[in-house]
């Protein structure tokens, strides 16, 4: 027996002195060296009891060493728990109980406040900070850096990733070596990265994009990563000549489009730019590709599923869309009521069958069976179409869907149009309660720089594209839209903040 995850990602560069990491400062990781401390951890995990199918969970700043964690649970059997940094102690508190894990590794920071919350679930707490040190490290120092992988394979777990609990207690998807070792195949070649490649990696590494996409890939291609804790721009703008890509979320493109500094000379080596995570507006993908020559590759995936769909490497890189159904992936566009496939061109639910799709929800069988059908299919929740050509267009998720007076409202069509409107940087689209429609559509506007936007003109100038229930009963100006970490927009945060908004209005009338 072998283990298909670590021997094809980890394993194949035992003994290499090619660099794998490359630090802001210059630091340079071999892949020997970081085998070797992924082994010395492994053996730490050993120590304290753990055994192969048990869960580990980590709460930890972005760093190699946080990265030999997973190397060391993927070479250990172990299944391996990343948590976002940002979440508080409560929030922890539910991820670990949920998951069983016997050890919790923090921040020394974070570790008065986590005491608690591993002993009330009865985990091991230990430390480990963005320098290395901490008391998880001290435990490695003495240890052997060779250490005999654990057999595994392809159906057996490798990995846990909570979804972000839009709707209830967030679920853990159990994905398996065989989700992640096919998906990051798939886009390795897909994306044409071989070993010649340096990726510039800013995104975090306890969301699949930054982990099991960008990482992965870079492992299976034996290329190097500049691996920076956090999206810097003066940094990034100074890294970009030794890379050849880059793997980013929309904002981090928005923000270097806004740099005079960026232009076709500083990325004339680049090879391939590829956003995810967040829709790109095409607004952005044009400007990007006017200001440096290069087109954007985006692509679609979400928690459960890894990677879904990718423009094109080769050929058209359509804006506004998320391209074609990888290789080895099935999508189909259904009747949320019924599961009936839709007719062609029609929107519907978007549903995900093929090798990279997960195996279900841990301790949750009932989400499991709702989402996940007989056959293999996984509900995704998003709303899309495909266009004539076979492009993928993602219009919404089915729960952001607007129903007022009867009729189905797509948000996205409407954003759209206000994105469009001259001094409205974006818009986000949403329903909140309407006594006599069931719901009202609100559109949230962020102007662009100190731009005044007049709701009214702005009604009028989009009355005319759209039918008479789909337009906003009322406009709203932000500073900003809510996200999260992965910069997509939090609808739910805004119809929450905007729910009592026709409410009040029939109050004061």
């Amino acid at each position: 027996m072998t283990n298909p995850l670590y021997d094809s990602l980890f394993g194949q560069h035992a003994g290499c002195d090619t660099v794998f990491i490359q630090m802001a400062d210059g630091m340079r990781i071999t892949h020997a060296e970081f085998l070797s401390l992924a082994a010395q951890y492994a053996y730490v995990f050993r120590d304290l009891g753990v055994k192969p199918g048990d869960r580990i969970a980590v709460q930890i700043a972005k760093s190699p060493q946080a990265l030999a964690i997973y190397a060391a649970c993927v070479q250990a059997g172990i299944i391996f728990l990343p948590l976002n940094t940002a979440y508080t102690a409560d929030e922890v508190s539910y991820f670990v109980e949920n998951s069983g894990a016997r050890v919790l590794i923090c921040d020394a920071k974070q570790k008065q406040a986590l005491i608690p919350v591993a002993a009330a679930a009865g985990s091991i707490l230990e430390t480990l900070n963005a320098d290395g040190s901490g008391s998880f490290a001290i435990r490695a120092e003495t240890q052997s850096v060779s250490f005999p992988t654990v057999d595994r394979t392809l159906d057996d777990l490798a990995a846990f990733l909570y979804t972000s609990g839009t709707t209830g207690r967030s679920k853990g998807a159990m994905l398996t070596q065989g989700n992640l070792l096919s998906n990051a195949k798939v886009l390795t070649k897909e994306w044409r990265f071989t070993a010649e490649d340096v990726l510039l990696h800013a995104l975090p590494i306890f969301h699949t994009h930054g982990l099991f996409v960008a990482t992965n890939i870079s492992l299976i291609a034996g290329s190097k990563m500049i691996f920076l804790p956090k999206f810097d721009l003066d940094v990034m703008i100074d890294m970009l000549p030794q890379s050849t890509t880059m793997m980013g979320v929309p904002t981090f493109y928005t923000r270097l489009l806004q740099d005079h500094r960026f232009s076709r000379d500083l990325t004339r080596d680049m090879r391939l730019f590829v956003s995810g995570s967040a829709p790109l507006l095409a607004e952005t993908h044009v400007q990007f590709e006017k200001q440096t020559g290069h087109s954007i590759l985006e692509r679609y995936g979400m928690t459960e599923t890894n990677m879904n769909t990718s423009n094109p490497y080769d050929g058209e890189r359509r804006a506004g869309t998320v391209g074609f159904p990888l290789h080895g992936t099935e999508i189909k566009i259904t009747d949320s009521a019924t599961g009936a496939a839709v007719s062609p061109g029609s929107i519907g639910e978007i549903e995900v069958r093929g090798p990279n799709v997960f195996k279900g929800y841990w301790q949750m069988p009932e989400k499991t069976a709702e989402e996940l059908r007989e056959d293999g299919f996984f509900i995704t929740g998003d709303l899309g179409q495909f266009d004539e050509d076979g492009y993928l267009h993602i219009v919404g998720r089915s729960k952001d869907l607007i129903i007022s007076g009867g009729y189905n409202i797509y948000p996205k069509e409407i954003e759209l149009l206000l994105d469009d409107v001259p001094g409205v940087l974006e818009s986000a689209v949403i329903g909140v309660p309407h006594a006599d429609f069931g719901e009202a559509v609100v559109g949230i506007l962020v102007p662009d720089g100190d731009t005044l936007l007049d709701p009214d003109q702005i009604k009028s100038s989009i009355g005319n594209s759209l039918a008479r229930f789909k337009h906003p009963q009322r406009l709203i100006t932000m500073s900003e839209l809510p996200r999260n970490t992965m910069g997509k927009v939090q609808k739910k945060a805004l119809r929450e903040e905007f729910k009592d908004l026709f409410q009040q209005q029939k109050l004061n009338s």
